[in-house]
């Protein structure tokens, strides 16, 4: 289940993100608004950043098995 909430929580970061950009790029938003916005989309930049890093590594450690794929304990540290 924490597979699931982790590509869950990918995906609708990049949403976010994406929704983000789109308004950034309307033109609507006061200099204020975008400034705080351009800090979330940082923020949400890092955390889906964060996110592929450990899904390469997870990758990494399944190649590297001898040419077996077999799955490994990986341990995930929290930024949080």
């Amino acid at each position: 289940m924490a597979r699931k909430k982790a590509a869950l929580d990918f995906e609708q970061s990049l949403a976010d993100l994406q929704a983000l950009v789109e308004r950034l790029e309307s033109g609507e938003l006061s200099l204020e608004d975008s400034l705080g916005a351009f800090e979330q989309g940082i923020r949400l930049t890092r955390e889906c950043q964060g996110a592929l890093s450990q899904a390469e590594q997870k990758v990494q450690i399944l190649l590297e098995r001898d040419g077996e794929l077999q799955e490994a304990p990986f341990d995930v540290e929290d930024e949080a």
